[in-house]
């Protein structure tokens, strides 16, 4: 599904060349789950946002579905990224405006969903996680594990092939962590690609397959 190769991230300093990654080979099959680990300033994130189009490689090449991303103008990737990737923040992400139900819906319209697709499809995330009590609430009235459990509804609501998770359980207890990390691995079994970056030996777990990153370089085989 996605093939990395020799993948570098730098930022030019005035003397030298400072590495976040360096040479990433790495390539990741249609309905795996990679845990992908590794110390803080490892370059985890930044792996994670190359993968999701959110940041770009200062060189390498990146194919997804043998489509030669690092080829493509900002556009293509914006829509490659609407259609087909969901991303799951630590942080949430949320609009603040907005309440449970229109963050939810916010992908839909950004894909010009016409209103009634959108609501059926709305009120099956809200049932599915327990949150239909919860639609006109604003973020600022949930706990973290609700913000984050709108926040995947929101990533998985596009139906993307996939599901990208950066610390998804980073600001919520363990109870709420692994309720989201449940939530993951049922979405891997329907069929979902995911790919999440923990600093949690046990939720690295739920992943088929741990990639280990040091000073922005894989450690082992992937």
């Amino acid at each position: 599904m996605i093939r990395l190769s020799e993948i570098d991230k730098y930022v030019e300093s005035r003397y030298q060349r400072v590495f976040i990654l360096k040479g990433i080979n790495l390539e990741i099959k249609q309905g795996e789950f990679l845990s992908i680990m590794g110390p803080s300033g490892s370059g985890k994130s930044t792996l994670l946002n190359i993968i999701g189009l959110l940041d770009q490689a200062s060189a390498g090449t990146y194919y997804f579905e043998d489509e030669p991303v690092h080829l493509f103008n900002e556009r293509r990737k914006s829509q490659l990224h609407k259609e087909h990737i969901g991303f799951i923040f630590q942080a949430y992400h949320l609009i603040d405006e907005l309440t449970v139900y229109e963050n939810i819906e916010t992908p839909l319209l950004y894909r010009g969903v016409k209103k009634k697709e959108r609501a059926s499809l709305v009120a099956d995330m809200l049932d599915r996680f327990q949150i239909v009590a919860k639609k006109d609430l604003y973020p600022d009235q949930l706990s973290g594990g609700q913000q984050q459990l709108v926040g995947i509804a929101r990533a998985i609501i596009g139906r993307p092939r996939l599901l990208l998770a950066d610390e998804p359980t980073g600001n919520l207890h363990s109870g709420q962590g692994e309720q989201v990390m449940n939530i993951l691995r049922e979405l891997h079994s329907e069929g979902m690609t995911v790919v999440h970056v923990t600093h949690n030996e046990t939720f690295a777990g739920y992943g088929s397959r741990i990639l280990r990153l040091e000073d922005g370089m894989i450690r082992t085989t992937p």
